[in-house]
């Protein structure tokens, strides 16, 4: 009973970690989960690279957007250190953090991606 007590603690402790099956339903990444799908894709399933693309993709593109959108109201919402992580890093980051707050699951894939980067990359200015 204890050995099954303590390999449940485990697989939920690892859970954020864990990759899940994807979907044809997460390409449309309408909500942060399914952005955390695409993003923590096994690239040795069917879908796993394409996955792994359409999240890097989607990242690249909102945070592109993000950027210029603060150059123009010289408001920045997150900003990266210098040198810049990977994408790789922070992409494995932000599925941790969306699946340790499952209350972001729900948000649109865009809010939830900017949601984790203002918390994981706040601006040090007025």
């Amino acid at each position: 009973m204890q050995l099954t007590r303590l390999a449940a603690a485990a697989l939920v402790a690892l859970a954020p970690c864990a990759a899940f099956a994807v979907t044809q339903a997460d390409f449309a990444a309408k909500t942060t989960g399914d952005l955390a799908n695409l993003c923590s894709a096994d690239p040795k399933e069917p879908m796993g690279d394409a996955a792994l693309n359409f999240c890097h993709g989607f990242a690249q593109g909102v945070v592109t957007v993000e950027q210029e959108r603060a150059a123009a109201e010289h408001k920045r919402l997150f900003c990266f250190p210098n040198p810049a992580p990977s994408r790789a890093d922070t992409l494995k980051e932000f599925v941790t953090w969306a699946r340790a707050n499952p209350g972001h699951l729900i948000e649109p894939a865009p809010n939830g991606l900017v949601g984790f980067l203002r918390a994981r990359y706040p601006c040090n200015q007025p």
